[in-house]
Protein backbone atom coordinates (compact mmCIF):
# COMPACT_ATOMS: atom_id res chain seq x y z
CA UNK A 1 0.00 0.00 0.00
CA UNK A 2 1.02 3.60 -0.54
CA UNK A 3 2.56 4.94 2.68
CA UNK A 4 0.16 7.84 3.04
CA UNK A 5 -2.82 5.57 2.47
CA UNK A 6 -1.54 3.45 5.34
CA UNK A 7 -1.15 6.50 7.62
CA UNK A 8 -4.45 8.08 6.64
CA UNK A 9 -6.47 4.90 7.20
CA UNK A 10 -4.77 3.43 10.26
CA UNK A 11 -6.97 3.53 13.34
CA UNK A 12 -7.17 1.76 16.67
CA UNK A 13 -9.08 -1.46 15.98
CA UNK A 14 -10.30 -3.40 18.99
CA UNK A 15 -12.63 -6.11 17.66
CA UNK A 16 -11.10 -9.05 15.84
CA UNK A 17 -12.10 -12.10 13.85
CA UNK A 18 -10.79 -15.48 15.04
CA UNK A 19 -8.89 -16.13 11.79
CA UNK A 20 -5.25 -17.07 12.42
CA UNK A 21 -2.53 -14.55 11.62
CA UNK A 22 0.14 -15.98 9.28
CA UNK A 23 3.70 -16.22 10.59
CA UNK A 24 4.94 -14.39 7.50
CA UNK A 25 2.78 -11.37 8.34
CA UNK A 26 4.04 -11.30 11.92
CA UNK A 27 7.62 -11.63 10.69
CA UNK A 28 7.14 -8.64 8.38
CA UNK A 29 5.63 -6.57 11.20
CA UNK A 30 8.48 -7.42 13.55
CA UNK A 31 11.05 -6.59 10.89
CA UNK A 32 9.38 -3.21 10.36
CA UNK A 33 9.49 -2.57 14.10
CA UNK A 34 13.23 -3.15 14.18
CA UNK A 35 13.79 -0.49 11.52
CA UNK A 36 12.90 2.26 13.98
CA UNK A 37 15.50 4.67 15.40
CA UNK A 38 16.69 4.45 19.00
CA UNK A 39 18.84 6.48 21.38
CA UNK A 40 22.56 5.71 20.96
CA UNK A 41 21.55 3.25 18.21
CA UNK A 42 21.25 0.67 20.97
CA UNK A 43 18.10 -1.03 19.62
CA UNK A 44 16.94 -1.85 23.19
CA UNK A 45 13.73 -3.55 22.10
CA UNK A 46 12.32 -7.04 22.34
CA UNK A 47 8.97 -8.46 21.26
CA UNK A 48 7.20 -11.41 22.82
CA UNK A 49 4.65 -12.87 20.39
CA UNK A 50 1.95 -14.65 22.36
CA UNK A 51 -0.02 -17.29 20.48
CA UNK A 52 -0.56 -19.90 23.22
CA UNK A 53 -4.32 -20.01 23.99
CA UNK A 54 -3.87 -20.57 27.74
CA UNK A 55 -1.43 -17.67 28.03
CA UNK A 56 -3.71 -15.37 26.05
CA UNK A 57 -6.68 -16.35 28.20
CA UNK A 58 -4.76 -15.66 31.42
CA UNK A 59 -3.54 -12.28 30.16
CA UNK A 60 -7.06 -11.51 28.99
CA UNK A 61 -8.49 -12.21 32.46
CA UNK A 62 -5.93 -9.89 34.06
CA UNK A 63 -6.67 -7.23 31.45
CA UNK A 64 -10.40 -7.41 32.05
CA UNK A 65 -9.98 -6.95 35.80
CA UNK A 66 -7.70 -3.97 35.19
CA UNK A 67 -10.23 -2.50 32.76
CA UNK A 68 -13.10 -2.81 35.22
CA UNK A 69 -11.00 -1.16 37.95
CA UNK A 70 -10.02 1.65 35.57
CA UNK A 71 -13.65 2.20 34.58
CA UNK A 72 -14.65 2.54 38.23
CA UNK A 73 -11.84 4.99 38.94
CA UNK A 74 -12.64 7.05 35.85
CA UNK A 75 -16.33 7.20 36.70
CA UNK A 76 -15.69 8.15 40.33
CA UNK A 77 -13.41 11.02 39.32
CA UNK A 78 -15.42 11.95 36.20
CA UNK A 79 -11.98 11.89 34.57
CA UNK A 80 -13.29 11.86 30.98
CA UNK A 81 -15.51 14.91 31.35
CA UNK A 82 -13.37 16.87 28.89
CA UNK A 83 -13.93 14.37 26.04
CA UNK A 84 -17.11 12.52 27.07
CA UNK A 85 -19.39 14.61 24.86
CA UNK A 86 -17.29 14.36 21.72
CA UNK A 87 -18.83 12.34 18.86
CA UNK A 88 -16.20 9.61 18.97
CA UNK A 89 -16.34 8.89 22.69
CA UNK A 90 -19.26 6.48 23.08
CA UNK A 91 -18.19 4.43 20.06
CA UNK A 92 -14.60 4.29 21.27
CA UNK A 93 -15.64 3.17 24.75
CA UNK A 94 -17.85 0.41 23.36
CA UNK A 95 -14.94 -0.90 21.34
CA UNK A 96 -12.53 -0.61 24.27
CA UNK A 97 -14.98 -2.52 26.46
CA UNK A 98 -15.29 -5.22 23.81
CA UNK A 99 -11.50 -5.54 23.67
CA UNK A 100 -11.29 -5.85 27.45
CA UNK A 101 -13.82 -8.69 27.40
CA UNK A 102 -12.33 -10.47 24.38
CA UNK A 103 -8.59 -9.81 24.65
CA UNK A 104 -7.91 -13.40 25.65
CA UNK A 105 -9.37 -14.64 22.36
CA UNK A 106 -7.54 -12.26 20.02
CA UNK A 107 -5.34 -14.48 17.78
CA UNK A 108 -2.04 -12.80 18.70
CA UNK A 109 -0.80 -10.53 21.48
CA UNK A 110 2.59 -8.83 21.17
CA UNK A 111 4.33 -7.58 24.30
CA UNK A 112 6.62 -4.75 23.20
CA UNK A 113 9.54 -4.51 25.59
CA UNK A 114 12.26 -2.00 26.50
CA UNK A 115 15.48 -3.42 27.96
CA UNK A 116 16.76 -0.92 30.52
CA UNK A 117 20.10 -2.76 30.60
CA UNK A 118 20.76 -1.51 27.05
CA UNK A 119 20.00 2.15 27.78
CA UNK A 120 23.47 3.05 29.11
CA UNK A 121 23.53 6.49 30.79
CA UNK A 122 19.78 6.91 30.17
CA UNK A 123 19.08 4.28 32.84
CA UNK A 124 19.42 5.08 36.53
CA UNK A 125 20.43 2.73 39.36
CA UNK A 126 17.60 0.73 40.85
CA UNK A 127 15.68 0.35 37.59
CA UNK A 128 14.77 4.01 37.14
CA UNK A 129 15.37 6.27 34.17
CA UNK A 130 17.44 9.45 34.07
CA UNK A 131 15.71 10.50 30.88
CA UNK A 132 12.33 8.83 30.36
CA UNK A 133 11.83 10.85 27.17
CA UNK A 134 14.95 9.39 25.57
CA UNK A 135 14.18 5.91 26.89
CA UNK A 136 10.64 5.71 25.53
CA UNK A 137 11.72 7.40 22.30
CA UNK A 138 13.77 4.23 21.84
CA UNK A 139 10.76 1.91 21.81
CA UNK A 140 7.54 3.69 20.82
CA UNK A 141 8.67 4.45 17.25
CA UNK A 142 9.21 0.69 16.90
CA UNK A 143 5.70 0.04 18.23
CA UNK A 144 4.24 2.49 15.71
CA UNK A 145 6.19 0.83 12.90
CA UNK A 146 4.70 -2.48 14.02
CA UNK A 147 1.18 -1.06 13.88
CA UNK A 148 1.70 0.64 10.52
CA UNK A 149 3.07 -2.56 9.03
CA UNK A 150 0.02 -4.42 10.34
CA UNK A 151 -2.26 -1.92 8.61
CA UNK A 152 -0.38 -2.36 5.34
CA UNK A 153 -0.99 -6.11 5.63
CA UNK A 154 -4.70 -5.71 6.36
CA UNK A 155 -4.32 -6.51 10.06
CA UNK A 156 -5.82 -4.51 12.89
CA UNK A 157 -3.98 -3.39 16.03
CA UNK A 158 -4.26 -0.98 18.90
CA UNK A 159 -1.53 0.16 21.28
CA UNK A 160 -2.63 -0.61 24.85
CA UNK A 161 -0.92 0.21 28.14
CA UNK A 162 -3.48 -1.11 30.64
CA UNK A 163 -1.12 -4.02 31.33
CA UNK A 164 0.86 -1.67 33.56
CA UNK A 165 -1.81 -2.34 36.20
CA UNK A 166 -0.66 -5.98 36.32
CA UNK A 167 2.91 -5.65 35.06
CA UNK A 168 4.54 -8.06 37.56
CA UNK A 169 2.00 -10.79 36.75
CA UNK A 170 2.49 -10.28 33.01
CA UNK A 171 6.27 -10.40 33.36
CA UNK A 172 6.00 -13.62 35.36
CA UNK A 173 3.68 -15.24 32.82
CA UNK A 174 6.00 -14.39 29.92
CA UNK A 175 9.30 -15.00 31.73
CA UNK A 176 10.46 -11.43 31.15
CA UNK A 177 13.74 -10.48 32.91
CA UNK A 178 13.78 -7.89 35.68
CA UNK A 179 15.64 -5.33 33.54
CA UNK A 180 13.00 -5.45 30.81
CA UNK A 181 9.84 -3.31 30.86
CA UNK A 182 6.74 -4.15 28.83
CA UNK A 183 5.73 -0.75 27.48
CA UNK A 184 2.85 -1.81 25.23
CA UNK A 185 0.61 -4.80 24.71
CA UNK A 186 -0.58 -4.92 21.09
CA UNK A 187 -3.42 -7.23 20.03
CA UNK A 188 -3.18 -8.33 16.40
CA UNK A 189 -5.80 -9.88 14.15
CA UNK A 190 -8.03 -9.44 11.16
CA UNK A 191 -10.50 -6.75 12.23
CA UNK A 192 -14.25 -7.02 12.46
CA UNK A 193 -14.46 -3.25 12.00
CA UNK A 194 -13.27 -1.22 9.04
CA UNK A 195 -10.10 0.80 8.66
CA UNK A 196 -10.24 4.60 8.23
CA UNK A 197 -10.10 7.17 6.83
CA UNK A 198 -9.56 8.63 10.26
CA UNK A 199 -10.93 11.97 11.38
CA UNK A 200 -8.55 14.23 13.29
CA UNK A 201 -8.18 17.90 14.10
CA UNK A 202 -7.03 19.84 11.04
CA UNK A 203 -3.35 20.66 10.82
CA UNK A 204 -3.99 24.39 11.12
CA UNK A 205 -5.43 23.84 14.62
CA UNK A 206 -2.39 22.04 15.96
CA UNK A 207 0.63 23.40 14.04
CA UNK A 208 2.38 26.75 14.45
CA UNK A 209 5.09 28.52 12.47
CA UNK A 210 8.29 29.52 14.30
CA UNK A 211 6.53 30.42 17.58
CA UNK A 212 3.59 29.09 19.58
CA UNK A 213 0.36 30.70 18.46
CA UNK A 214 1.63 31.88 15.08
CA UNK A 215 -0.66 30.14 12.56
CA UNK A 216 0.80 27.57 10.24
CA UNK A 217 0.29 28.75 6.67
CA UNK A 218 -1.16 25.98 4.57
CA UNK A 219 0.67 25.54 1.30
CA UNK A 220 -1.42 26.75 -1.66
CA UNK A 221 -3.07 24.02 -3.72
CA UNK A 222 -1.49 23.58 -7.14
Amino acid sequence: MDFFTVVDTQRALRRFRPDPVPDAALERMLAAATRAPSARGAEPWYFVVVRDPALRAAIGADYRRAWEAALATTAAADADRDVRDRPHYARMMRAADALARELGTVPVLIACCLDHAQLGPIAAPGGGLRSPVAAYASIFPAVQNLCLAARALGLGTTLTTLHTAFAPALAARLGIPASVEVVALVPVGYPRDRFGPTRRKPVEEVAFLDRWGVPWRRAPRS
